[in-house]
């Protein structure tokens, strides 16, 4: 079945981590996957866009069905190879609940991200705002808080949802790797930092693990000095 899918993807990007981290749990090992880089703006590409109009990755494609959406990638995987692989939407309505909610969430915390990265990585140092900084941080600060909360009301070893590994962790994981990649620090979150020690050693976050940062591990802290404060 996996052979009847094809996902276009780039290192790092975690909307595209979110997609692989599924594949690998549904059991899909063996996918048709391309590569393509940002800096030679190969998500614009002719390929892409016959496949996604809008020039974003991941884009993905199983058989005639194109799902570019990352969350909808997911869902669709789920939904598709349920009696495969793990059980990602758990049957309990408490811990369903509680799977979905964090999910979505896990949209206002990528964004958060997003936006105090792009400012420090492009916008230049003379064009930047003090005031644009300062918000950036806060609400990034803010976001990792809550969290940090919402892990420590779940007790140590538990993940997003409760004691199951869910879709939650597969979509939202992506932006902790990140954080943590960059040189978030544990001691300062310790919760996160338990939560990214146990997924990170998970075979299907391993097994997708954007590989620059296996190659280059100190590209993965380029936001280190960024984030000391936070």
């Amino acid at each position: 079945m996996a052979k009847a899918m094809t996902l276009l993807w780039a290192t790092g990007s975690c909307p595209c981590w979110r997609v692989m981290i599924a594949l690998e749990e549904k059991n899909l090992q063996g996918y048709n996957q391309k590569l393509l880089s940002f800096d030679k703006m190969e998500h614009k590409s002719k390929e892409v866009l016959d496949i996604n109009p809008r020039g974003q990755i991941p884009t993905f494609k199983h058989g005639d069905n194109v799902i570019n959406e990352s969350y909808a990638a997911c869902f669709y995987l789920e939904s598709q190879f349920k009696s495969q692989g793990t059980k990602l939407i758990p049957d309990g309505p408490a811990e369903q609940a509680l799977m979905y909610q964090r999910m979505f969430e896990g949209l206002t915390f990528y964004e958060k991200l997003s936006k105090f990265a792009y400012y420090e990585w492009y916008v230049p140092e003379g064009e930047r705002h003090e005031s644009a900084l300062k918000r950036n941080k806060e609400a990034l600060v803010t976001e990792l808080k809550l969290w940090e909360s919402y892990l420590q009301k779940l007790g140590s070893g538990s993940y997003l949802a409760g004691p199951s590994f869910t879709l939650a962790d597969v979509v939202v994981f992506p932006t902790v790797g990140a954080l943590f990649g960059f040189g978030l620090s544990p001691e300062r979150y310790p919760k996160l930092g338990e939560y990214y020690n146990l997924l990170k050693e998970r075979p299907s976050v391993k097994a997708s693990w954007p590989p620059h940062w296996l190659e280059n591990p100190k590209d993965e802290d380029k936001l280190k000095d960024a984030l000391k404060d936070i």
